[in-house]
């Protein structure tokens, strides 16, 4: 089996590998990829017999250790264990009473506790001020109740290995939108939780045409105020530059692709937008390293879409098998996504895949790739589904779907999703997801409790040696600053080939996004990188051409806006403050 990177085995070690009662090591790396493997083929005992698991089992290990596939973390720590929860992504209701608040919270702690994280809509929720009539008190609020969910999240670790995570969605008409868009502007609250702040196209529209919008009650459905719709987009995108928070859900495009719109409509995501949900849904997610779908020849690096095609086939029954094995933690949501059996299959390593093709990313070339891979993945994933409904049947509520009118007979009401790959990136080796490298030489702090992670990109130090871009100086200069773009020495394509994400035009984030989503059943998660540097209009207008492009959801980060945040620029060996390597110069700068 292929050697493992130091932060690989690290990252493995910390959350992935079984331990003992006593908290040593009982399984390597191999064996845990043959305990996934093992268990997730036991489903095909339901529908063939013992021989076709075995076989099964040896083509999931195999694709498995080769990091060509890998699911989402709770399975790849919980499978085979006693354990058994095994999907990341979950949506739970919240209506507007306290007995059913406390339901959702108890069952938040049960999921969070198992390794999945948990998405809400509060919109439901009578806004602060509102009338009880029961106690003839005043309610609270939906922020108000957002925080007894961050609390609780605060003492809970997700199967006893990572802190859980939620998304929390406000619709935009809701009377507390406001306080609901500055709930994190204090830099303390609401830590456990990504904001959303549910769009609609009446919004949108409002704001282009500088026109009033309408707050509504929940309960009425009566107008309580307007204000001007430019004004709250506003404010959206002064919150977002400020803390990162609130991202925007599309509720509308969300709903227009709905596969199952007699079941209700989609009001909430997982934590990171890229699964749009009904109300005690899961969804089980899994990620194909599209660097290692190709071949080289004399004139350099291919894709291999035959093994692409194999490998999305195989991936596709993998995540259907998991919701055969997966131990659900209510009888609500085992009911509804058997009834549905969502899955999401995505891509990660898409930036390093680029390089090997030397293409940049964010140019026209890398666009038009982007559609024609998730195309090819989304054809290849429908016709597995069709197999598998074939071999195993519909997903039972199937006759309630759009594909039923369509004659579409699949096993699964969603078949893709392009999800972050944060860890499960580590471990394979590549690029997270489908965002363009962070940086060349960077720092990932406030992980696996608060250990640092440090690394200078592998696939740069592979093409500096080839091409004879090795000098001392340039490690130095490289290290210090993360990036190739203000180095001397060094041939523009090559700073084009390996430029990185707050050198990339927000156009050309958003560009990549609408790529993928235009064939993706569920969502893409994604981040519109932005230096310090980026002004609240220029936000303000990623979310307008987010709507404009049609896509489900939209994430901004400007570098630098969170007191704590993940990856930093550099790898600070001796510099400790993280804002010099946003800006020092590379002359200054030496380790």
């Amino acid at each position: 089996m292929e050697r493992f990177s130091e932060n690989a085995i690290r990252v493995l070690e910390a959350r992935y590998l079984l331990r003992d009662s006593e908290g040593a090591l009982i399984e390597t790396p191999e064996e845990m990829f043959h305990r996934v493997a093992d268990a997730v083929a036991l489903a095909e005992q339901s529908f063939a017999d013992a021989k076709t698991a075995e076989r099964y089992a040896e083509e999931f290990f195999d694709l498995l250790s080769k990091r060509e596939f890998l699911p989402n973390s709770p399975t790849l720590m919980n499978a085979g264990t006693p354990l058994g929860q095994l999907s990341a992504c979950f949506v739970l209701p919240v209506e507007d009473s306290m007995p059913e608040i406390f339901e959702s919270l108890k069952l938040m702690a049960l999921i969070q506790q198992a390794g999945g994280g948990t998405g809400f809509s509060f919109s439901r929720l009578r806004p602060r001020g509102d009338l009880v009539k029961k106690t003839g008190g005043q309610a609270s609020g939906p922020i108000s109740f957002m925080r007894i969910f961050d609390c609780a999240t605060e003492n809970i670790r997700q199967g006893g290995k990572r802190r859980g995570a939620n998304m929390g969605v406000l619709r935009i008409d809701h009377p507390d939108v406001r306080d609901f868009i500055g709930a994190k502007l204090d830099g303390v609250s609401f830590q456990n939780f990504n904001l959303s702040v549910g769009i609609t196209d009446a919004f949108m529209q409002a704001t282009q045409k500088n026109e009033p919008f309408a707050f509504v009650h929940p309960g009425s459905g009566q107008a309580t105020e307007t204000i001007p719709a430019g004004e709250l987009l506003q404010s959206i995108a002064e919150a977002a530059w400020k803390t990162g928070d609130p991202g925007m859900i599309f509720m509308d495009a969300i709903n227009r692709e709905n596969p199952t719109p007699q079941l209700g409509a989609i009001e909430a995501t997982n934590p990171c937008g890229e699964v749009p949900l009904l109300p005690y849904e899961a969804c089980n997610l899994g990620s194909i390293n599209v660097s290692r779908m190709v071949r080289k020849d004399a004139t350099g690096y291919f894709i291999d879409w035959k093994k692409l095609s194999d490998t999305t086939r195989l991936s596709l029954r993998f995540l259907d098998n998991v919701i055969e094995v997966c131990r659900w933690p209510d009888s609500r949501i085992a009911e509804m996504v058997r009834g549905n059996r969502k899955v999401g299959l995505g891509v990660m390593g898409f930036a390093e895949l680029l390089i090997l093709l030397e293409i940049p990313y964010g140019s026209d070339q890398s666009v038009r790739l982007a559609e024609e891979l998730m195309q090819y993945i989304a054809a290849e994933a429908l016709a597995a589904s069709q197999q598998l409904a074939e071999e195993r049947g519909v997903f039972p509520n199937w006759e309630k779907s759009i594909y039923a009118a369509k004659g579409i007979r699949l096993r699964n009401a969603t078949r893709t999703s392009i999800a972050p790959t944060g860890t499960i990136g580590i471990i394979a080796g590549t690029s997270a997801g489908i965002e363009p490298l962070f940086a060349l030489a960077y720092r990932r702090e406030h992980v696996l409790g608060e250990q640092t992670l440090v690394e200078v990109n592998p696939l740069f130090l592979r093409y500096a040696e080839q091409y004879g871009l090795q000098s001392q100086k340039l490690k130095d200069d490289l290290q210090c600053l993360g990036s190739l773009s203000k180095l001397t020495g060094v041939p523009a394509e090559v700073k084009a080939l390996f430029r990185t994400a707050l050198e990339i035009a927000p156009e050309d984030h958003l560009r990549i996004q609408a790529a993928f989503q235009k064939h993706v059943d569920n969502a893409v998660s994604k981040t519109v990188n932005l230096p310090e540097s980026a002004s609240v209009e220029t936000i303000a207008e990623i979310y307008r051409r987010a709507w404009e492009m049609g896509l489900k959801g939209v994430t901004v980060y400007r570098y630098g806006s969170k007191g704590q945040q993940v990856l930093y620029l550099g790898t600070g060996e001796t510099i400790t403050q993280h804002e010099h390597f946003a800006r020092c110069d590379p002359h200054d700068c030496k380790l």
